[in-house]
């Protein structure tokens, strides 16, 4: 039986003849090096592609394929392996253009650096750096001293520190104050994060236990009150970055928490979670709490993101008492979660625009694109327009809307921006498709879809990334045009 299968499976005279005709990978190689540009290519790189190349065709000819002669000549397998070997060669995290209108978009990168930002981790990661040196002392150092100051002269606090996240901020913070302990927080507060991520698992990693109170849309201080015993830790707030709950509802706010706290001698902590040193009412956007008045409250450590409405490179930041941010700092996690000098470096630039809350708002890119006039949003998609209409090309038709932009990032999840979209529809190409093609261009233009059509957000796109929208609408009309 085995051997009958063996020979059934064997290729017929025609498939081997096929696979005879395949070019060989020597001659492939060497007709490789004689491209203009093949230098700058690895020869594994290549030698890789053209075998995938060859072995794609092989599988083909043994599943029944017939090819033309034409189609497996040695400049149609040079031409698919050039495609593979551009692949590879093209980084893996590569610049996006963000037209969905998403300001903080977590897929996407999140909040985008300052001009500051950028230079100062330039200027740092080029060459050696005081990160773990006491230049005055002559000897080893703390690398949070280069943030620690700004820290606290903006948020008003006694100490701080910045690990890799918030959610690390959150970990260590319980980690170090209530392992052992219960945890006292509203079932209303228990969120879940981007990524599955939720306040109760973190909890349980920390070696707390979680004791929950109220209900999920009511909550008050004698639900609290009623549970403080000798196996409390902590009293824990979790401002519901992410989401909100309208009608029938009541919290206990954290000055209420600090009161109690106070009383029966237990320390309280608040995750703002994607937290701000702007009242944005200021602007005419939603009241967010600030982390300066979580810390003249009296909590006794605050955390928060620094890449979500603050602005800056990832981080958790944690303020607060000098005596917990002390202990937090000898915990051995602290280690495993610091954060490394091209993030020390971002993260000052970004906390030193906080010292002027104008400059700031401008040169923060986030906190700009937030506060953008929609006038300047228009002029954005006027220019656009003008652009692609440039292109000349019949099939394209363009409208400016009216579309809301969004937050994002688990940040203020009520407001709605006011924003200005360029809407494109392309004769011959579904919307799907259109967008699926921006996604492939060699500079990746992401949009969104709105009742079958493809639509680009201005408040997001930059203005130099107009003639890179342009550039790939002018491939994307070349190449459907060739294919018709």
């Amino acid at each position: 039986m085995n051997a009958k299968r063996r020979e059934t499976s064997e290729p017929g005279d025609e498939t081997r003849a096929l696979l005879r005709r395949l070019p060989k990978m020597d001659r492939l190689l060497e007709a490789a090096a004689s491209v203009q540009g093949a230098k700058r290519v690895p020869r594994s790189v290549t030698a890789r592609c053209m075998r995938e190349v060859v072995d794609d065709l092989r599988g083909r000819i043994l599943r029944g394929w017939k090819p033309k002669p034409q189609e497996l000549a040695e400049e149609v397998v040079l031409e698919a392996a050039a495609g593979c070997i551009r692949r590879r060669m093209r980084p893996n995290l590569r610049r996006t253009v963000n037209a969905t209108g998403i300001i903080v978009h977590t897929n996407l990168g999140r909040s985008l650096l300052s001009r500051q930002a950028l230079d100062n981790v330039q200027r740092i990661a080029a060459g050696y750096s005081n990160l773990e040196y006491d230049l005055a002392a002559g000897k080893r150092g703390s690398r949070y001293q280069a943030v620690e100051e700004i820290l606290c002269e903006v948020s008003g606090a006694e100490a701080s520190m910045v690990v890799n996240n918030n959610a690390g901020a959150v970990l260590l913070c319980l980690d170090t104050v209530a392992r052992g302990k219960e945890v006292v927080v509203s079932r209303g507060e228990l969120v879940e994060i981007g990524g599955a991520f939720r306040v109760p698992d973190i909890m349980s990693r920390s070696g707390c236990t979680l004791r929950e109170v109220g209900t999920t849309n009511r909550t008050h201080l004698r639900d609290y009150a009623g549970v403080v015993g000798p196996e409390t830790g902590l009293l824990l707030k979790v401002h519901t970055s992410n989401y909100h709950v309208i009608g029938f509802t009541a919290s206990v706010s954290l000055q209420e928490l600090v009161t109690l706290g106070a009383e029966h001698g237990l320390p309280v902590m608040e995750d703002l979670g994607s937290g701000t040193f702007i009242d944005f009412s200021r602007y005419g956007l939603a009241k967010e709490p600030t982390v300066q008045e979580s810390v003249a409250t009296g909590a006794d450590l605050v955390t928060f993101s620094g890449d979500k409405l603050l602005g800056g490179p990832q981080g958790g930041l944690i303020v607060g008492s000098k005596e917990w941010i002390d202990r937090i700092k000898k915990n051995p996690l602290t280690r495993a979660l610091r954060i490394d000098k091209m993030t020390l470096a971002a993260m000052e630039s970004t906390l030193r625009l906080y010292r002027e809350e104008e400059k700031a708002v401008a040169e923060i890119p986030t906190l700009a694109k937030l506060t953008l006039p929609v006038r300047d949003v228009e002029r954005r998609a006027e220019s656009l327009c003008g652009r692609l209409r440039s292109l000349n090309d019949d099939r394209i038709s363009l409208d400016i809307v009216e579309r809301p932009s969004k937050a994002g990032g688990g940040s203020l999840p009520m407001l709605n921006v006011p924003s200005r979209c360029v809407s494109v529809v392309v004769e011959g190409i579904g919307a799907a498709r259109l967008e699926q093609m921006l996604r492939s261009a060699e500079i990746p233009v992401v949009g969104r879809i709105e009742e079958d059509v493809f639509l680009m957000d201005m408040r997001t796109v930059q203005e130099d990334e107009l003639p890179v929208i342009q550039e790939a609408f002018q491939r994307l009309l070349q190449q459907t045009e060739a294919a018709s």
